[in-house]
Formats: structure tokens, sequence, C-alpha cells
């Protein structure tokens, strides 16, 4: 569809608009018409920053409302590249946003690549943040902590290797380090082309950001007055395991709960006492669980739950929280499968690992990485133990044959013998290739890596930008989907709701008298989802939002309402 409005874009073109207004008019069918049932979540979860600070428009027929509300729509309606727009009708899209057509592909690159300032995007992302803790500071006193890998097929930097759980395998690719509360929705993410480990992260950037912005934590005097109150919980999986991280932690008055890494002996089950656990979706489930205090590593004292299944396997929890009760320690510990489920969910609607840009851009030649060299011997003393105790298997299962026939009897000592030299080669060989590990550093500065080895980094600040608006998108479904599992009797169904209404067609309706913009909705795939976006829309219609850049107040309904 051609642009309708000529004397605006022209005005724009020449430097004499500085933005469009946005008209709506009546218009039916308008594809992807329901995502704009989404625009009070989007709006409440902070889709557009106050008093758009830090964000520098330049002039044109695009606002940064424009940009933001459309990149925050295409978000929701799974169009996961803005090249994918270039499929789909711009004159459509225009009309959600009170415009004759959307910017073509090119156009909407150069205003994302305007509007990704590092230090805009950081300070949206920090405020963001911080007002969600704010809105929620029970969510904000859980927190959970894992790294994501987002692998990297490219040819332009060579990023360091890193193990990928999902893959089985040490990939090429970045470290984003995510934080989370127990429903899975997202605080902020920390991103690293570097190898620093999960503890590194959480000291060096996560841990004194919480600090800072977590609210609701105790006064000093109220620390000093129990040394058993903490500021808040810090939630993460195995790799986070390490005595030393928790004792820093107390001292911070900060509790630290994981899986145990290397639990002893199995408990006696007479131990276990059943409990009713409230998971974080409001279900509940017995749980036979047991206590004890143990030490770590002779430096730190810990709690350890022990949770007993049925198979006879016990999960072995270890938390530095002596406050809560271990029904509630065991409830946050088993939440934490929220972030891995938002993890899978990101990459497949949301596409978190796409790559947004091909751009580079240098890094602190004083960082310090994994050194290539001792990489290398890592693997070849894995490969040599592995290959060492085969031998010494196929060793210990050639037997004397029971019939002392010299042929016999000389073909098992020829083979004793020849495998006996393959051990003892094996042995020699490893303790050299252990000797030389023991001489190399593990890690070295970027600038001493060799030639061949060394990398730079990807671009970060466009991909930091669109995923805050992914965040933003993602936090206000998972608000609309609460608001629909009080209706909907298929709470695990409420996503695929919310999908079926954001690609549904709606009708446009503007009244400039009233001062209202009606959407009405067309009907869905049957009459209990439509029961249930009456119930949605009756909820939205209760904020009286109004549409950004205009005196309209959204009014939802369906066709028939």
């Amino acid at each position: 569809m051609g642009c309708t409005r000529v004397a605006e874009r022209v005005c724009a073109a020449v430097g004499l608009l500085a933005e469009a207004p946005s008209q709506f008019e009546s218009a039916e069918s308008v594809a992807h018409g329901g995502v704009l049932w989404a625009l009070p979540a989007l709006l409440a979860n902070g889709l557009l920053p106050p008093a758009r600070i830090g964000f520098q428009v330049s002039k044109g027929f695009y606002s940064l409302v424009h940009v933001l509300l459309l990149l925050g729509y295409m978000a929701l309606a799974r169009i996961k590249t803005m090249e994918q727009l270039q499929y789909h009708p711009a004159g459509e899209w225009g009309k959600l946003l009170g415009l004759d057509r959307i910017p073509e592909v090119r156009t909407l690159r150069e205003r994302v690549k305007g509007l990704a300032v590092p230090t805009a995007v950081s300070a949206w992302g920090q405020a963001l943040s911080h007002a969600w803790m704010a809105r929620d500071p029970e969510a904000a006193g859980v927190l959970y902590v894992d790294g994501h890998v987002r692998v990297y097929h490219g040819a332009q930097t060579k990023l360091p290797r890193r193990y990928v759980s999902r893959e089985r395998l040490c990939l090429r690719g970045t470290t984003d380090t995510w934080v989370n509360d127990q429903w899975g929705r997202p605080f902020f993410v920390v991103s690293s082309p570097l190898t620093p480990g999960l503890l590194d992260t959480l000291t060096r950037d996560i841990v004194p950001r919480l600090v800072a912005e977590v609210p609701g934590q105790p006064s000093p005097e109220a620390l000093a007055a129990d040394r058993w109150l903490r500021r808040f919980t810090l939630v993460f999986d195995r790799e986070g395991y390490s005595p030393e991280f928790f004792l820093a932690m107390r001292g911070e008055r900060i509790a630290c709960q994981t899986y145990h890494k290397y639990p002893k002996e199995p408990w006696p089950t007479a131990e276990g006492a059943e409990y009713l656990v409230p998971l974080a979706n409001g279900e509940q489930v017995r749980m036979t669980l047991a206590e004890r205090g143990t030490w770590l590593g002779d430096k730190v004292w810990v709690r350890e739950i022990r949770k007993f299944t049925a198979s006879g396997h016990q999960v072995s929890i270890l938390s530095t929280d002596f406050q809560a009760d271990l029904v509630s320690i065991a409830a946050h510990m088993f939440a934490r499968w929220s972030q891995e489920h938002f993890f899978q969910y990101m990459m497949q609607h949301f596409a978190i690992d796409r790559l947004v840009d091909y751009q580079t851009c240098s890094l602190d030649e004083t960082a310090r990485v994994v050194n290539p060299a001792y990489r290398t011997l890592e693997h070849t003393i894995k490969n040599m133990a592995a290959k060492l105790s085969r031998t010494l298997a196929r060793f210990g299962a050639i037997v004397l044959p029971a019939a002392l026939e010299t042929p016999h009897v000389a073909a098992y000592e020829q083979e004793k013998g020849r495998l006996k030299e393959e051990i003892d080669c094996l042995h020699e060989d490893l303790a050299t290739q252990k000797a030389q590990r023991k001489q190399t550093p593990k890690h070295v500065r970027l600038v001493d890596l060799p030639e061949p080895d060394r990398f730079v980094a990807l671009s970060p600040t466009r991909k930091q930008f669109l995923d805050t608006i992914k965040m933003i998108a993602y936090r206000a479904e998972t608000a609309l989907a609460g608001i629909l599992r009080t209706a909907d009797a298929r709470t695990e169904e409420t996503r695929a709701l919310l999908r079926e209404i954001f690609s549904t067609d709606a009708d446009l309706v503007p009244d400039e008298a009233a001062g209202t913009l009606t959407v009405r909705l067309h009907h869905l795939a049957n009459r209990t989802s439509d029961e249930a976006a009456r119930y949605l829309a009756e909820q939205l219609n209760a904020t009286e939002t109004e549409y950004p850049g205009t005196n309209l107040r959204v009014v939802y309904k369906l066709v028939s309402d």
C-alpha cells in the first residue's frame, strides 16, 4: 500500500516536521489487529521510557513512540526480525500505529541504529529493572541467576568456545547471564564474550548491582541486630557451587541456594517426612523432605535438604538461609525450572539467539581469558585418561585359559605383556602432560594470546536494545496470561490463546467526539476462547488506557458485543 499522508512526509523529508501524529481511521479486518490488546500491558511494563530521557531522536516522519510500539507489536506477533516485515502488508501494520504505513526495513534499521546508544540503552534497562523490582519487592527477594550461551556460527570473529548444555558441545558464542524471578520474569541480563564463569560474573557484575537495586533490604541496624537476617536470596545451578563464594556472600548478608555438587551417601528414608509444597504457579505437591546441617570444605556451615523420590534417588539442596523453613527452600529451588522454561520459550518465540547485526567492537586487552594451550592440554589429558581406563579394563578382562596348553599360555602372556607395556607408556605420557599442564597458566591476558587465537566482540548495544523490548513483551504477555488464568481452567494454554489473539484480525473504530478507539476483535477458534477474551477485555477496559500520542481511550470488544 502506498503512502496517503504525502504532505506530512514531504515536510518530514525537508526537516519541517519533527514527527507525524497518530491519526486513526475506521478500518475493518486489520491484520494482526489483536496485538493492540497487549497495549496496556506493554505500557505498564515500561515500553515507553519516561520523558524519553537519553534517546536522541532525529526529526522524521516516524517518532520514537512509533518505533518502540512497532517493535513491541512485532515481538508479540512473532515477527522475529525486521527483515520479515517485508512479507507483511505495510499499510495494515500502519493502521495499528495511526499511520498510513510502517517504515521500510531499511528505514527501521536506521532508526534502531540511531536509538541504540550505549548510555541510553543501559540507563533504560537499569530504570526498567529498578521499576520492576520496586513493583514486586517480594519477587525481588528471591532471584534466579543462570547463564545462556548464544552460539555464534559466523566468521567475523573467533569467539572463545564454551560448553553448551543443550547441544552437549563446546561451541563459540557469547554468554548471557540472566536474572529472573521465580515465575521466570526477567529483570536484566549481563552479556560477556569472554568465559569468566558464573561465579566471576556474579561477583563482578551482578551482586553489586543487586545490592544497589533490590528494594526492601534490611537497614544496617537491622542487619547488625540479627546475625541471620539476609538482604535477598540467590538461586543458581551447580555451576555456582563454591564454599568460598557462599562464605563471601554470607559476609555480604546474601543467602545462596543451589544443588549439592558432591553429595555424600544416601540418607535413611526414615528421616524423611511428607510436606505440602506450594509451587510458583499456585499448585501444591507432596514431597518427602529431610534436613541436616553440613560443613562444606571445612569453610562454611550450610543447611542440606534432601528430597526423596519414588525411585530412591535423593536430590540434595544447599542453602545458607537460616530463617526460611525447609518447605520454602524446596519450593524456591524447584522453581528454578521456570528460568529454563524462559530460555526455551524466548528462543522459540522471541528469537533471543538470533544475530542482530554484523558489527564488532574491541575488548579490553588486559582482560583475562582461558589460555588455548591450557585448553589443548586439558583435552589431551582427558582423552589419554579415557584411553588408559579402557586399556586397564582390557588388561583385567584377560584371564589365564583353563587348558594350560603351551600355545594358549604363550598367547596369554604375549597379550598381557603388550597391554602392560602400553599401560606403562600411557602412564608415562599422562604424567608428562600433567606436569606440562601444571607449568602452563590457565588464564592469560587477551593481548598475550597468539595471533590466530585473538578475537573481538560482537557489538552488543543493538542486541541489548532489542532484547530489552523482548523482555518487556515477555513480561506483558506474562501479565495477560496471569489475567486469563483466573478465568480459564486450561492454565497451560493461556499463552497459546494469547498468541491466537495477537494474530487475529480486528476492526478499528475511532470516535473523536467520545474520545475512544474501539478495537473489535474477530471471533476466535471456539466459544471457550471467546469467553476468555471477553473476560480479558473487561480487565483491559478497566485500565482506561489512552493510545500514546493521542487523546483516545482504547476500548476492547469482540465483534458481536
